[in-house]
C-alpha cells in the first residue's frame, strides 16, 4: 500500500438539502481563511436513519482513507444527536448548525470537542458571501433557514431552528456576486421558503422578494424555486408564474400525502383538494409548467386505502418528477410514537409510488422529443431544460452555459439530443 499523503485543502462531504450545499461552501471559506488543510469535514443530514446511517459510514471511511486528517462533524444530525458521534472514536470534532457557519469555529487552535448550542436561540441567518460551488454549474441561494411549522413526521425544526429570512440586499449582493463568476441559474434554498419575510420589516412576501431580486440582477437568467407549501403561494408568486420568463416552469410541491386523514395526521398545513387547486392554477397561467414533490410512503396509520389515494393524486395531477421517501421514524417527534406500517409494507408502497411517477416522467419526456430545448450545460455532454428534464446532448460543451439543442429521442429517464447551435443563448 502507498503512502497516504495529507490532505492539501479541507474535504467537503455534504449529505441531504441544497441548504446544506449552499452553507457547505460557507464552510468551505471559512477552513481556507483558518488555514486548514489536512481535514474532512462532514455536513450531515438527519430527514432519515438511512440519511445518518450513510453519515456514520463516510465518517469511517475518511478515517481509513486519511488516518492523520482531522474530522469534523458538522449539520443536522450533528445538532439533533451529537451523541451518535461522540461515541464514534473516527470523530476529532463536532458542531452545531450554527457553529458551523462561524469563521472562529474553525482552526487549529479549536480544541473543545462538542459545540452544539441550542439552535431555537439563533435569530439570524448566513450572512456570507461566497464565490462558487465546487463542481456545479447552477448555484444556490439561501433566502430563508428554520421552520415555525411542527409537522409530527418532521425533526428538522430541531436541527435548524425557527424560521429566520435573509435580508434582501444580502440576497441581491450574493447573486450579483455570483453572476459575476459565470452563474446564469440559480436555486432559492431554505427549509420552508414560502414563510419568508415573516420575519423582517414590511413583511415581504416570496414573491415580492423574487421580483426584486430578478429587477437588479439581469444576469439572473433562470430562477427555481425549492419546495412550495401548496396553500402558501402569495398573489405576487403567481404573477410571477405567469408573466416571468426567467422563472423557470417547474415547480416542486412539499406534498407528503395525498390523503386527508394522513396529511391531518401529519400536521400539514393543506388537504388533498388544496394540491389539485394549486396544480390546476398552476396550469392556467403557465401551460406548460411541470411539477415535482416529495411524498413520504407507509406514514404511521396509513391503509392501503390511504396509500392509494396518494397514487391516484400523483397520476391525476401528473406529478413528473417524484421523491418518495419510505416513512422513517425520528426519535422526539408525535409520529414516532404513532401505530407504525410494517417495513416491507413501506418499501412495497414507495415503489408503487416511484412506478406512477416514472410513468408520468416517461410520458412527458416523450412530449419533448422533436423539439427545440434550451439547457444548462452541468457536465459537458449532459444538462437540464428549463423544466428540469435531464439531457445527454453527447458533444462537449462548457459546464454552466445555457445552449439549444434538438431532441432526438427519449428512453423514458433523459432525452438525447443534437446541437441546433453551438453558441450560448444567454
Amino acid at each position: 500500500m502507498g503512502e497516504i499523503k495529507p490532505l492539501a485543502a479541507p474535504e467537503i462531504i455534504t449529505f441531504g438539502c441544497r441548504l446544506n450545499t449552499y452553507e457547505s461552501e460557507v464552510i468551505r471559506g471559512h477552513a481556507m481563511a483558518a488555514g486548514m488543510t489536512n481535514a474532512v469535514i462532514i455536513n450531515t443530514c438527519t430527514v432519515t436513519n438511512e440519511a445518518e446511517r450513510q453519515a456514520r459510514q463516510a465518517i469511517r471511511k475518511a478515517r481509513r482513507d486519511h488516518p492523520d486528517a482531522k474530522i469534523i462533524v458538522t449539520g443536522c444530525a450533528a445538532q439533533t444527536n451529537p451523541e451518535q458521534f461522540t461515541k464514534m472514536p473516527e470523530v476529532d470534532q463536532i458542531l452545531g448548525n450554527q457553529e458551523k457557519l462561524e469563521p472562529q469555529s474553525f482552526g487549529l487552535e479549536q480544541s473543545e470537542r462538542v459545540q452544539v448550542n441550542d439552535i431555537m436561540s439563533a435569530e439570524e441567518t448566513a450572512g456570507h458571501l461566497i464565490e462558487g460551488f465546487d463542481g456545479r454549474a447552477r448555484a444556490f441561494l439561501q433566502i430563508q433557514n428554520g421552520c415555525n411549522h411542527r409537522c409530527t413526521f418532521c425533526i428538522i425544526p430541531y436541527g435548524r431552528g425557527n424560521s429566520r429570512s435573509v435580508p434582501l440586499g444580502a440576497i441581491v449582493d450574493q447573486a450579483r456576486s455570483l453572476t459575476q463568476n459565470g452563474y446564469k441559474e440559480f436555486v432559492l434554498t431554505g427549509v420552508d421558503i414560502t414563510a419568508y419575510g415573516e420575519d423582517i420589516p414590511g413583511t415581504p412576501t416570496l414573491g415580492q422578494m423574487c421580483r426584486r431580486l430578478l429587477a437588479p440582477v439581469p444576469g439572473i437568467a433562470r430562477l427555481r424555486l425549492s419546495s412550495l407549501d401548496p396553500v402558501e403561494v402569495d398573489d405576487d408568486l403567481w404573477r410571477l408564474i405567469e408573466t416571468e420568463p426567467r422563472l423557470m416552469p417547474h415547480l416542486h410541491i412539499s406534498l407528503q400525502s395525498g390523503d386527508d386523514m394522513v396529511l391531518k395526521r401529519m400536521k400539514r398545513r393543506h388537504l388533498r383538494d388544496d394540491v389539485y387547486r394549486f396544480v390546476e392554477k398552476a396550469r392556467s397561467l403557465r401551460p406548460d409548467v411541470v411539477f415535482g414533490a416529495d411524498i413520504i410512503a407507509g406514514f404511521p396509520t396509513e391503509t392501503d386505502e390511504m396509500a392509494a389515494n396518494s397514487v391516484k393524486l400523483i397520476e391525476e395531477c401528473d406529478i413528473t418528477y417524484l421523491h418518495v421517501f419510505p416513512y422513517s421514524a425520528r426519535p422526539g417527534t408525535p409520529a414516532a410514537k404513532m401505530p407504525q406500517v410494517l417495513g416491507d409494507i413501506r418499501k412495497s408502497r414507495a415503489a408503487v409510488l416511484r412506478v406512477a411517477g416514472d410513468a408520468n416522467l416517461a410520458r412527458f419526456l416523450q412530449q419533448l422529443v422533436g423539439t427545440e430545448q434550451s439547457v444548462l450545460v452541468e457536465n459537458e455532454t449532459t444538462g437540464r431544460t428549463t423544466h428540469y428534464a435531464p439531457v445527454d446532448f453527447g458533444f462537449n460543451a462548457a459546464s454552466g452555459e445555457i445552449i439549444n439543442v434538438f431532441v432526438e429521442s427519449s428512453d423514458g429517464i433523459k432525452l438525447f439530443a443534437r446541437p441546433l447551435e453551438l453558441s450560448k443563448t444567454v
